[in-house]
Protein backbone atom coordinates (compact mmCIF):
# COMPACT_ATOMS: atom_id res chain seq x y z
CA UNK A 1 0.00 0.00 0.00
CA UNK A 2 2.50 2.54 -0.97
CA UNK A 3 0.61 4.56 -3.45
CA UNK A 4 -1.52 6.12 -1.00
CA UNK A 5 1.54 6.94 1.10
CA UNK A 6 3.50 8.59 -2.22
CA UNK A 7 1.06 10.98 -2.81
CA UNK A 8 0.39 12.24 1.42
CA UNK A 9 4.21 12.73 0.87
CA UNK A 10 3.83 14.76 -2.24
CA UNK A 11 0.86 16.68 -0.40
CA UNK A 12 2.51 17.23 3.00
CA UNK A 13 6.48 18.10 1.45
CA UNK A 14 4.57 20.82 -1.01
CA UNK A 15 2.16 22.17 1.39
CA UNK A 16 4.88 22.74 3.77
CA UNK A 17 7.21 24.45 1.17
CA UNK A 18 4.14 27.03 -0.14
CA UNK A 19 3.34 27.70 3.68
CA UNK A 20 6.93 28.37 4.22
CA UNK A 21 7.11 30.58 1.09
CA UNK A 22 3.95 32.72 1.88
CA UNK A 23 5.10 33.34 5.12
CA UNK A 24 8.37 34.41 4.32
CA UNK A 25 6.78 36.55 1.75
CA UNK A 26 4.69 38.33 4.62
CA UNK A 27 8.23 38.63 6.28
CA UNK A 28 7.54 35.96 8.96
CA UNK A 29 9.11 32.89 10.01
CA UNK A 30 9.26 30.00 7.67
CA UNK A 31 8.53 27.39 9.84
CA UNK A 32 5.59 29.25 11.26
CA UNK A 33 3.85 28.77 7.83
CA UNK A 34 5.17 25.12 7.60
CA UNK A 35 3.04 24.29 11.14
CA UNK A 36 0.19 26.00 10.51
CA UNK A 37 0.06 24.31 7.10
CA UNK A 38 -0.21 21.25 9.44
CA UNK A 39 -3.15 22.48 11.26
CA UNK A 40 -5.61 23.44 7.74
CA UNK A 41 -4.29 19.71 6.46
CA UNK A 42 -5.30 17.73 10.14
CA UNK A 43 -8.66 17.05 11.51
CA UNK A 44 -9.47 20.13 13.04
CA UNK A 45 -10.00 21.86 9.61
CA UNK A 46 -9.76 19.62 6.00
CA UNK A 47 -8.56 16.48 7.55
CA UNK A 48 -7.48 15.49 4.66
CA UNK A 49 -5.59 11.96 5.92
CA UNK A 50 -8.43 10.74 7.83
CA UNK A 51 -10.45 9.12 4.32
CA UNK A 52 -10.23 5.32 3.90
CA UNK A 53 -8.31 5.61 1.17
CA UNK A 54 -4.90 6.96 3.24
CA UNK A 55 -6.19 5.38 6.68
CA UNK A 56 -6.52 1.67 5.09
CA UNK A 57 -2.93 2.32 4.06
CA UNK A 58 -1.60 3.71 7.66
CA UNK A 59 -0.33 7.29 6.05
CA UNK A 60 -0.66 9.18 9.35
CA UNK A 61 1.54 6.40 11.38
CA UNK A 62 3.81 6.53 8.88
CA UNK A 63 4.16 10.26 8.81
CA UNK A 64 4.47 10.70 12.46
CA UNK A 65 7.36 8.26 11.47
CA UNK A 66 9.01 10.14 9.11
CA UNK A 67 8.53 13.29 11.36
CA UNK A 68 10.12 12.05 13.99
CA UNK A 69 13.15 11.20 12.03
CA UNK A 70 12.88 14.94 11.19
CA UNK A 71 13.32 16.63 14.25
CA UNK A 72 16.02 14.32 14.54
CA UNK A 73 18.08 15.73 11.86
CA UNK A 74 17.06 18.75 12.38
CA UNK A 75 18.44 18.95 16.01
CA UNK A 76 21.88 17.44 14.47
CA UNK A 77 21.89 20.44 11.60
CA UNK A 78 21.77 22.52 15.55
CA UNK A 79 24.50 21.05 16.63
CA UNK A 80 26.68 21.30 14.12
CA UNK A 81 26.49 25.03 14.73
CA UNK A 82 27.29 25.02 18.02
CA UNK A 83 31.53 24.86 19.59
CA UNK A 84 32.04 22.96 22.46
CA UNK A 85 34.25 25.69 23.39
CA UNK A 86 30.60 28.12 23.49
CA UNK A 87 28.36 26.12 24.72
CA UNK A 88 30.32 25.57 27.90
CA UNK A 89 30.84 29.25 28.50
CA UNK A 90 26.79 29.01 28.80
CA UNK A 91 26.79 26.91 31.89
CA UNK A 92 25.54 28.40 34.72
CA UNK A 93 22.45 30.27 33.09
CA UNK A 94 21.78 27.16 30.98
CA UNK A 95 21.75 24.80 34.12
CA UNK A 96 19.63 27.41 35.95
CA UNK A 97 17.28 28.10 33.07
CA UNK A 98 16.47 24.43 32.71
CA UNK A 99 16.07 23.74 36.26
CA UNK A 100 13.52 26.46 37.18
CA UNK A 101 12.13 26.25 33.36
CA UNK A 102 11.25 22.62 35.00
CA UNK A 103 10.18 23.54 38.33
CA UNK A 104 7.80 26.88 37.33
CA UNK A 105 5.32 24.63 35.13
CA UNK A 106 4.95 21.80 37.44
CA UNK A 107 3.90 24.34 40.34
CA UNK A 108 1.94 26.55 38.11
CA UNK A 109 0.35 23.77 35.80
CA UNK A 110 -0.46 21.16 38.51
CA UNK A 111 -2.55 24.48 40.41
CA UNK A 112 -4.27 25.94 37.37
CA UNK A 113 -5.46 22.47 36.36
CA UNK A 114 -7.26 21.66 39.54
CA UNK A 115 -10.60 23.86 39.19
CA UNK A 116 -10.83 21.86 36.22
CA UNK A 117 -11.67 19.19 38.34
CA UNK A 118 -9.21 16.33 37.91
CA UNK A 119 -7.70 14.89 40.85
CA UNK A 120 -4.32 16.06 42.86
CA UNK A 121 -2.32 13.27 40.71
CA UNK A 122 -3.86 14.08 37.21
CA UNK A 123 -3.19 17.73 38.53
CA UNK A 124 0.76 16.98 38.92
CA UNK A 125 0.69 14.93 35.92
CA UNK A 126 -0.31 17.66 33.53
CA UNK A 127 1.98 19.89 35.50
CA UNK A 128 5.03 17.34 34.87
CA UNK A 129 3.76 17.29 30.76
CA UNK A 130 3.99 20.69 30.83
CA UNK A 131 7.90 20.88 32.06
CA UNK A 132 9.12 19.44 28.76
CA UNK A 133 10.52 21.91 26.69
CA UNK A 134 11.38 21.25 23.12
CA UNK A 135 13.62 23.93 21.54
CA UNK A 136 13.54 22.39 17.90
CA UNK A 137 11.58 25.03 16.78
CA UNK A 138 13.45 27.82 18.29
CA UNK A 139 16.61 26.41 16.85
CA UNK A 140 15.12 26.39 13.41
CA UNK A 141 13.96 29.74 14.11
CA UNK A 142 17.64 31.00 15.44
CA UNK A 143 18.86 29.82 12.71
CA UNK A 144 16.88 31.56 10.09
CA UNK A 145 18.18 34.66 11.84
CA UNK A 146 21.59 33.48 12.09
CA UNK A 147 21.36 33.81 16.06
CA UNK A 148 21.57 29.69 17.04
CA UNK A 149 25.50 30.69 17.94
CA UNK A 150 24.53 34.02 20.40
CA UNK A 151 24.56 33.51 23.84
CA UNK A 152 20.93 33.58 23.89
CA UNK A 153 21.31 30.95 21.85
CA UNK A 154 23.77 28.41 23.34
CA UNK A 155 21.86 29.56 26.94
CA UNK A 156 18.84 27.35 25.46
CA UNK A 157 20.61 24.38 23.46
CA UNK A 158 22.02 24.32 27.07
CA UNK A 159 18.89 24.46 28.90
CA UNK A 160 17.17 22.22 26.99
CA UNK A 161 19.37 19.04 27.88
CA UNK A 162 19.07 19.81 31.49
CA UNK A 163 14.99 20.21 30.88
CA UNK A 164 15.32 16.92 29.13
CA UNK A 165 17.27 14.80 32.01
CA UNK A 166 15.32 16.67 35.08
CA UNK A 167 11.95 16.28 33.46
CA UNK A 168 12.31 12.46 32.72
CA UNK A 169 13.96 12.03 36.79
CA UNK A 170 10.99 13.84 37.93
CA UNK A 171 8.36 12.06 35.76
CA UNK A 172 9.86 8.44 36.63
CA UNK A 173 9.91 9.50 40.30
CA UNK A 174 5.98 10.39 40.46
CA UNK A 175 5.01 7.08 38.54
CA UNK A 176 6.84 5.32 40.67
CA UNK A 177 5.53 6.58 44.06
CA UNK A 178 2.63 8.15 42.94
CA UNK A 179 1.35 5.52 41.08
CA UNK A 180 2.71 2.35 43.10
CA UNK A 181 5.18 1.35 39.88
CA UNK A 182 7.42 -0.47 42.81
CA UNK A 183 10.32 1.54 41.55
CA UNK A 184 12.99 1.68 44.68
CA UNK A 185 14.92 4.82 45.74
CA UNK A 186 17.74 2.82 44.56
CA UNK A 187 16.51 2.25 40.75
CA UNK A 188 15.51 5.75 40.68
CA UNK A 189 18.72 6.65 41.41
CA UNK A 190 20.16 4.24 38.95
CA UNK A 191 18.14 6.24 36.48
CA UNK A 192 19.15 9.77 37.25
CA UNK A 193 22.76 8.36 37.15
CA UNK A 194 22.47 6.68 33.78
CA UNK A 195 21.37 9.49 32.27
CA UNK A 196 24.15 12.12 32.96
CA UNK A 197 26.86 9.19 32.52
CA UNK A 198 25.54 8.89 29.04
CA UNK A 199 25.02 12.23 28.52
CA UNK A 200 29.33 12.53 29.42
CA UNK A 201 30.04 9.45 27.67
CA UNK A 202 28.24 10.35 24.82
CA UNK A 203 30.13 13.64 24.81
CA UNK A 204 33.12 12.21 25.20
CA UNK A 205 33.16 9.07 22.92
CA UNK A 206 31.15 11.23 20.03
CA UNK A 207 33.54 14.32 20.38
CA UNK A 208 36.90 11.66 19.89
CA UNK A 209 35.51 9.01 17.45
CA UNK A 210 33.18 11.17 14.97
CA UNK A 211 35.78 13.70 13.58
CA UNK A 212 38.53 11.05 12.80
CA UNK A 213 36.09 8.11 11.41
CA UNK A 214 34.63 11.05 9.13
CA UNK A 215 38.29 12.23 8.49
CA UNK A 216 39.58 8.26 7.69
CA UNK A 217 36.41 7.57 5.43
CA UNK A 218 37.17 10.84 3.33
CA UNK A 219 41.03 9.61 3.01
CA UNK A 220 40.36 6.67 2.41
CA UNK A 221 37.89 7.50 -0.57
CA UNK A 222 36.12 3.78 -0.57
CA UNK A 223 34.31 2.66 -3.70
CA UNK A 224 31.08 2.79 -2.64
CA UNK A 225 28.23 5.91 -2.26
CA UNK A 226 28.94 8.89 -0.37
CA UNK A 227 30.52 7.46 1.97
CA UNK A 228 31.35 10.38 3.97
CA UNK A 229 27.23 11.30 4.26
CA UNK A 230 26.10 7.31 4.70
CA UNK A 231 28.53 7.84 8.01
CA UNK A 232 27.28 10.69 9.15
CA UNK A 233 23.56 9.20 8.67
CA UNK A 234 24.52 5.66 10.73
CA UNK A 235 25.82 7.92 13.29
CA UNK A 236 23.18 10.33 13.48
CA UNK A 237 20.70 7.50 14.05
CA UNK A 238 22.53 5.41 16.28
CA UNK A 239 23.43 8.58 18.31
CA UNK A 240 19.96 8.87 18.69
CA UNK A 241 19.02 5.42 19.38
CA UNK A 242 21.26 4.77 22.06
CA UNK A 243 19.90 8.23 23.57
CA UNK A 244 16.93 6.22 24.26
CA UNK A 245 17.69 2.69 25.07
CA UNK A 246 21.53 3.39 26.74
CA UNK A 247 20.32 6.84 28.27
CA UNK A 248 16.83 7.26 28.78
CA UNK A 249 16.74 10.63 27.31
CA UNK A 250 15.29 11.63 24.44
CA UNK A 251 16.53 10.57 20.96
CA UNK A 252 16.91 14.10 19.95
CA UNK A 253 19.71 14.50 22.51
CA UNK A 254 21.81 11.64 21.34
CA UNK A 255 21.29 13.54 17.83
CA UNK A 256 22.34 16.89 19.32
CA UNK A 257 25.19 15.69 20.46
CA UNK A 258 26.38 13.99 17.00
CA UNK A 259 26.40 17.60 15.70
CA UNK A 260 28.52 18.93 18.81
CA UNK A 261 30.92 16.32 18.01
CA UNK A 262 31.19 17.00 14.72
CA UNK A 263 31.15 21.18 14.42
CA UNK A 264 34.73 21.50 14.93
CA UNK A 265 35.62 18.65 11.51
CA UNK A 266 37.05 19.72 8.62
CA UNK A 267 34.56 18.24 6.75
CA UNK A 268 32.29 20.27 8.73
CA UNK A 269 30.70 22.14 5.60
CA UNK A 270 30.63 18.89 3.46
CA UNK A 271 28.55 17.15 6.54
CA UNK A 272 26.36 20.13 6.63
CA UNK A 273 25.61 20.35 2.65
CA UNK A 274 24.41 16.93 2.62
CA UNK A 275 22.25 16.73 6.17
CA UNK A 276 20.80 20.32 5.01
CA UNK A 277 19.53 18.77 1.89
CA UNK A 278 18.28 15.16 2.92
CA UNK A 279 17.10 16.79 5.94
CA UNK A 280 15.06 20.01 4.45
CA UNK A 281 14.11 18.99 1.44
CA UNK A 282 12.18 16.17 3.11
CA UNK A 283 12.34 14.94 6.86
CA UNK A 284 11.74 18.37 8.65
CA UNK A 285 9.04 19.37 6.71
CA UNK A 286 6.91 16.24 7.54
CA UNK A 287 8.04 16.99 11.43
CA UNK A 288 6.46 20.32 11.07
CA UNK A 289 3.42 19.86 9.36
CA UNK A 290 2.59 16.59 11.32
CA UNK A 291 2.43 18.48 14.77
CA UNK A 292 -0.93 20.02 13.51
CA UNK A 293 -1.79 16.74 12.13
CA UNK A 294 -2.04 15.55 15.57
CA UNK A 295 -4.46 17.70 16.40
CA UNK A 296 -8.14 17.67 16.26
CA UNK A 297 -9.68 20.56 17.88
CA UNK A 298 -13.44 19.36 17.09
CA UNK A 299 -13.33 16.66 19.25
CA UNK A 300 -13.25 19.23 22.56
CA UNK A 301 -15.95 19.88 24.75
CA UNK A 302 -16.57 23.33 26.51
CA UNK A 303 -14.89 22.36 29.51
CA UNK A 304 -12.30 20.52 27.60
CA UNK A 305 -11.83 23.80 25.61
CA UNK A 306 -11.13 26.06 29.12
CA UNK A 307 -8.59 23.61 29.93
CA UNK A 308 -6.86 23.84 26.89
CA UNK A 309 -6.62 27.83 26.82
CA UNK A 310 -5.50 27.92 30.51
CA UNK A 311 -2.61 25.12 30.30
CA UNK A 312 -1.64 26.67 26.98
CA UNK A 313 -1.38 30.45 29.37
CA UNK A 314 0.48 28.32 31.53
CA UNK A 315 2.74 26.98 29.41
CA UNK A 316 3.81 30.40 28.40
CA UNK A 317 3.42 32.49 31.52
CA UNK A 318 5.59 29.47 33.03
CA UNK A 319 8.42 28.97 30.90
CA UNK A 320 9.35 32.51 30.75
CA UNK A 321 9.46 33.16 34.83
CA UNK A 322 10.94 30.02 35.15
CA UNK A 323 13.51 29.43 32.62
CA UNK A 324 13.77 33.38 31.99
CA UNK A 325 14.42 34.13 36.11
CA UNK A 326 17.07 31.43 35.54
CA UNK A 327 18.70 33.06 33.34
CA UNK A 328 18.45 36.06 34.84
CA UNK A 329 19.95 34.91 38.12
CA UNK A 330 22.62 33.10 36.15
CA UNK A 331 24.01 36.74 34.92
CA UNK A 332 22.38 37.22 31.82
CA UNK A 333 21.24 40.87 30.79
CA UNK A 334 17.41 41.54 31.60
CA UNK A 335 17.02 41.20 27.57
CA UNK A 336 18.75 37.82 27.52
CA UNK A 337 16.84 36.55 30.15
CA UNK A 338 13.96 37.46 28.23
CA UNK A 339 14.96 35.90 24.69
CA UNK A 340 15.79 33.14 26.74
CA UNK A 341 12.30 32.39 28.29
CA UNK A 342 10.83 32.56 25.10
CA UNK A 343 13.13 30.61 23.28
CA UNK A 344 12.00 27.59 26.11
CA UNK A 345 7.82 28.16 25.75
CA UNK A 346 8.09 25.63 22.52
CA UNK A 347 7.26 22.25 23.43
CA UNK A 348 7.32 19.32 21.74
CA UNK A 349 7.61 15.53 21.29
CA UNK A 350 9.01 15.17 24.50
CA UNK A 351 6.01 16.58 25.98
CA UNK A 352 3.76 14.34 23.62
CA UNK A 353 5.84 11.33 24.51
CA UNK A 354 4.97 12.27 28.39
CA UNK A 355 1.49 12.60 27.66
CA UNK A 356 1.26 9.52 25.95
CA UNK A 357 2.84 7.40 29.17
CA UNK A 358 0.18 9.44 31.03
CA UNK A 359 -2.66 7.77 28.42
CA UNK A 360 -1.53 4.58 28.58
CA UNK A 361 -1.39 4.46 32.54
CA UNK A 362 -4.91 5.62 32.56
CA UNK A 363 -3.90 8.79 34.25
CA UNK A 364 -4.93 11.36 31.30
CA UNK A 365 -8.54 10.78 28.95
CA UNK A 366 -7.97 11.06 25.21
CA UNK A 367 -9.76 14.46 25.74
CA UNK A 368 -6.86 15.52 28.01
CA UNK A 369 -4.36 14.23 25.62
CA UNK A 370 -5.96 16.29 22.74
CA UNK A 371 -5.38 18.99 25.09
CA UNK A 372 -2.22 18.74 25.52
CA UNK A 373 -1.93 18.11 21.88
CA UNK A 374 -3.47 21.34 21.00
CA UNK A 375 -1.23 23.22 23.78
CA UNK A 376 2.18 21.54 22.17
CA UNK A 377 0.74 23.75 18.85
CA UNK A 378 -0.51 27.00 20.51
CA UNK A 379 3.25 27.15 22.30
CA UNK A 380 5.25 25.62 18.71
CA UNK A 381 3.06 28.34 16.80
CA UNK A 382 3.47 31.70 18.86
CA UNK A 383 7.91 30.71 20.19
CA UNK A 384 9.36 31.94 16.33
CA UNK A 385 6.92 35.21 16.17
CA UNK A 386 7.99 36.26 19.60
CA UNK A 387 11.88 35.37 19.01
CA UNK A 388 12.06 37.36 15.87
CA UNK A 389 10.35 39.97 17.70
CA UNK A 390 12.49 39.71 20.96
CA UNK A 391 15.29 39.76 19.01
CA UNK A 392 14.62 42.75 16.66
CA UNK A 393 14.19 44.33 19.90
CA UNK A 394 17.85 43.87 21.01
CA UNK A 395 19.46 45.17 17.09
CA UNK A 396 17.00 48.30 18.61
CA UNK A 397 18.89 47.73 21.75
CA UNK A 398 22.84 47.77 19.95
CA UNK A 399 21.62 50.75 17.88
Amino acid sequence: MIVPLLSALAIVIASAKLGGWFFSYLKQPVVLGELLVGLILGPSLLNIFGSDYFQKAHVSDALHEFGELGVIFLMFVAGLEVHLSDFAKAGKPAVLSGVLGVVFPIILGSLAVLPFGYALDQAIFLGIVMAATSVSISAQTLMEMGRLRSREGLTLLGAAVVDDVLAIAVLSTFLAFALGGGTSVVELVWILLRMVLFLIGAFVFGMWFLPRAARWVEDKRLPIGEPVMSLIVVSILFFAWASEAVGGVAAITGAFIAGVALASSPLKEKIERGVHTLAYSFFVPIFLVSIGLAANARSLSVNDLGLTLMISLIAIVSKLIGAGLGARVGGMSGGESWRVGIGMISRGEVGLIVASVGVGAGILTSASFTSIVLMVLVTTLITPPLLRWAFRGKEIENV
